[in-house]
């Protein structure tokens, strides 16, 4: 779950190649499909086993692996087991390529000692006076000074490639919230070359902003030389370089609650902006396909995923041990995944729809690996019907399991089903319980969904152990693992057994899907 180094990582490779509140269900909820065979299922999902998953968790989460931070060597051997177990297993390698998936991932921030900004007669500094909380487009921009004040109110029109002032008032309020990112968009579209953030941040908050860009933005991919993004500018360089044009810098940034305004000005302006590569890498994702049994339905894919990185090693307070192992977030996640894709495997009858496993990297960086696999999918994005994702399902309650997106498509009807028609697992599948904590939007489900995907993201919280040193193997429930290992085992058959393909609510696409533009 995300959150709003090499030495000792190879022993291990040794041990891996050995390895071999409810919404209640309507009255008349049918039984499971037909095309079920309930006894083959009930066997295959039998092999979901609390010791088999103790094994595996406990390999994933092992010291040796040093807490599979994206990238490193203890990633990309995880990466080489889980392609080994596919392979065991007999799942067809899901890229051209063979099991594995490399995405480039590069640290790169601005080249402070080549990229300026002028305004006028006045020179700004990279790193003193400016600064980004993104990485900003390479290359020169030019044109007018533009002044945008206000904040109610949408942009339009500006002259081309303006170089737009956002006067925001105190501290940096206006770069705040998810609506910045669809403002600067806007003001791109409008016409503009540049936008810049008039901030007051005090000394130390600049510092540290600046500082913070300096280590540098992770890139997934190709850099995209189209990409918009805002700058911070001090209000103390904006005054030096404004004022001697006669430009009230405190009335603008007074207007900050009145309607939208834009002044064109005679100063012209100039940026400068060069790029550095502090870090040059790639990261695994692992694909394992699973092809369907019906001829007419075998192309389409139902999508399983966990993330089977986490946060690597960083100080800890908590008895000097700085390996973060990450047991339940999320080795939990993608042992489950594991199990359920040898357990499919292992039927006489493939299902009737294709399956895809996926286990992705870089979760904890922001969804890079399950983005970038989005983004360059194996097979047509339109052909996969559901994605179920498992990340964190190893603790708190024995008998509970959140099943984050229910209502936003029929998937929550077909879970219901399922739920009851096998009573025996003793999991029940909830709402979710945090909606104000945003869980949707924060973990691999989110870049299917985006794409139009129906998702179910499986999920049991977080708890005291959440992104600290002291997550590990000896606290799994691992009973309660492997029940919910076999709950979305009977799930995904039931989704690939069905005639129809999952449904999205209507309201809950326009939402996610259109305003995504997926």
């Amino acid at each position: 779950m995300v959150r709003v180094n090499r030495a000792g990582g190879w022993s291990l490779l040794v041990v891996f190649v050995a390895l071999g509140g409810c919404r209640d269900a309507p009255a008349d909820t049918p039984e499971p499909s037909s095309t079920v065979d309930r006894a083959a299922a009930v066997a295959a999902a039998a092999t979901i086993t609390p010791e088999d998953l103790y094994d595996r968790i406990a390999l994933l989460a092992a010291d040796s692996m040093r807490g599979r931070d994206t990238p490193s060597p203890e990633l990309d051997a995880v990466a080489e087991w889980i392609a080994g177990e596919f392979e065991r297993f007999g799942l067809q390698p899901g890229m051209e390529e063979g099991y594995i998936q490399r995405y480039a991932l590069r640290r790169m921030t601005v080249d402070a000692s080549a990229s300026s900004l002028t305004v006028g007669d006045a020179s700004l500094a990279w790193g003193a006076d400016l600064t980004a909380t993104a990485l900003p487009r390479e290359g020169l921009s030019e044109g007018p000074v533009v002044l945008l004040s206000g904040s109610d109110g949408e942009v339009a029109d500006l002259p081309g490639e303006a170089q737009v002032f956002v006067f925001a008032g105190p501290g940096m309020e206006a770069t705040r919230g998810p609506s910045w990112p669809a403002r600067v968009e806007g003001l791109f579209a409008a016409g503009a070359g540049a936008v810049y953030v008039v901030t007051t941040l005090d000394d130390e908050r600049w510092t540290r902003s600046a500082e913070r860009a300096a280590r540098g933005s992770r890139v997934v991919g190709e850099v995209d030389a189209d990409r918009t993004t805002s700058m911070l500018v001090r209000e103390a360089a904006v005054r030096r370089a404004l004022g001697a044009r006669g430009i009230d810098v405190d009335a603008l940034q007074a207007r900050q609650a009145e309607e939208v305004r834009i002044d064109v000005t005679d100063v012209a302006s100039s940026s400068t902006i060069r790029l550095d590569i502090l870090e040059d890498a790639t990261a695994p994702n692992v694909v394992g396909i699973l092809e369907g049994s019906d001829p007419e339905l075998r192309d389409e894919y139902v999508v399983y995923s966990a993330h089977m990185d986490h946060v690597g090693v960083r100080p800890s307070a908590e008895g000097g041990d700085s390996i973060f192992n990450g047991a339940d977030d999320d080795a939990s996640g993608t042992a489950a995944v594991i199990e359920v894709a040898e357990a499919m495997a292992s039927l006489d009858v493939a299902p009737r729809r294709s399956m895809i496993f996926l286990l992705v990297s870089g979760e904890e960086k922001g969804l890079l690996g399950s983005g970038y696999f989005a983004d360059h999918p194996p097979v047509a994005v339109e052909a996969m019907v559901a994605n179920l994702n498992a990340d964190m399902v190893g603790r708190n309650w024995s008998d509970t399991i959140v099943a984050i997106g229910k209502e936003h498509s029929d998937l929550g009807e077909t879970l219901a089903r399922v739920n009851e028609a096998y009573p025996d697992l003793g999991m029940t599948a909830i709402d979710d319980i945090w909606p104000d904590e945003r869980f949707y939007f924060r973990s691999d489900h989110f870049n299917f969904a985006r794409k139009g995907v129906p998702v179910l993201f499986f999920f049991n919280g977080t708890h005291e152990d959440y992104h600290r040193a002291s997550d590990e193997v000896d606290k799994i429930d691992t009973e309660k693992t492997a029940r919910i290992g076999r709950l979305l085992f009977h799930l995904g058959l039931e989704i690939a057994a069905a005639d129809e393909r999952p449904r999205w609510n209507p309201d809950s696409y326009a939402d996610i899907v259109e305003d995504a533009g997926g």
